[in-house]
């Protein structure tokens, strides 16, 4: 069993498994200041990665970040790549991008952690589709795709993570309706819970269809971490909401809000699934607190999980046949 723990800092997970850093590349998404993907990057640059690739929607909200890694090790390489995930079009170039770089031989870990969560009002992204899910959900998974030759290309080892949450005890995938009738039936945390519910499901999906090619996906909840841009507009307030949409949409209930984490106890959880080789036999598996968590059934049936990456085929215009 893993030594590291709800507390554990991203730093101490980092130097741990140094040795799994040092020459690596490592792409990450959404990586702002002051939030989980910044967090993570700043933290494997002070174990010498060859190439950090942070792919973010804005990057001046960046900035801070490329130059702290800057001043924590200048001569790891940062490569920026501009990518509105829920706009396919800003996707394929930003994948177009990476493909053609002669600089970015392999990818040895990607880790799809942008998001959004609770919007309010239900929005639609350029394609016609619900915004949260195209943001949390179809977004990577066209992105995870597009670039799969040089995921492929670092194998054996090398490593998908996708960061979901405990809210994918909020709702089940809506199969039926996942673009809640046009918003007619919208509610934010219903949209947030599908979406982060689709993560772990890809996931799975993902370890099903690389078995034997030597790359591993996982699945994880970091965790409460208060201050980030994903949670900024939230208050207490919004708990009992959470309560009540998780026993309409699935008749259970949500479980209480965690425990809050520092920004650095949060990413340890992201690290030890890129990293830890604890996990090495266990491609698939859903982490949460530096640990092998338990995702509810609803979020692990491979069948909703072979169901999902159809879905998702259709909802991007391509298939992926791996």
């Amino acid at each position: 069993m893993s030594p590291f723990g709800f507390h554990t800092p991203s730093e101490e997970v980092a130097k741990a498994f140094a040795d799994r850093i040092k020459g690596r590349t490592f792409l990450i998404t959404g990586t702002s200041a002051k939030g989980l993907g910044g967090q993570a990057a700043i933290t494997l640059s002070r174990e010498s990665p060859s190439n950090i690739i942070l792919v973010s929607r804005s990057k001046p909200r960046c900035e801070p970040v490329i130059a702290e890694i800057a001043g924590i090790n200048p001569n790891v390489k940062v490569t920026f790549v501009t990518c509105s995930l829920d706009d396919f079009d800003s996707v394929r170039t930003a994948a177009a991008q990476i493909n053609s770089d002669d600089n970015i031989p392999k990818i040895d870990a990607v880790v799809s952690n942008a998001g959004v969560m609770a919007v309010k009002d239900y929005t639609l992204d350029k394609q016609g589709y619900e915004m949260t899910l195209s943001s949390n959900h179809l977004g990577h998974f066209l992105l995870t795709n597009l670039i799969m030759p040089k995921i492929l290309a670092a194998a054996p080892g090398s490593r998908i993570l996708n960061v979901s949450s405990k809210g994918h005890r909020i709702s089940s995938f809506r199969f039926e309706d996942y673009n809640f009738s046009g918003g007619a039936v919208y509610d934010g945390w219903s949209a947030y819970g599908q979406s982060k519910t689709a993560n772990i499901l890809f996931s799975v999906d993902l370890a099903r269809r690389l078995a034997g090619r030597g790359v591993r996906a996982y699945s994880l909840h970091p965790g409460g971490i208060w201050g980030t841009g994903l949670t900024t507009h939230l208050d207490e307030s919004s708990w009992p909401e959470i309560e009540v949409v998780t026993l309409r949409n699935t008749g259970q209930v949500f479980g209480g809000v965690d425990d809050p984490k520092t920004l650095t106890e949060g990413t340890s959880s992201l690290l030890a699934a890129a990293l830890d080789p604890e996990f090495d036999d266990k491609s698939g598996s859903f982490i949460q607190d530096c640990q092998i968590g338990s995702p509810l059934e609803h979020a692990t049936n491979p069948e909703s999980a072979r169901k999902l990456w159809e879905v998702s085929e259709k909802l991007v215009g391509q298939k992926f046949d791996l």
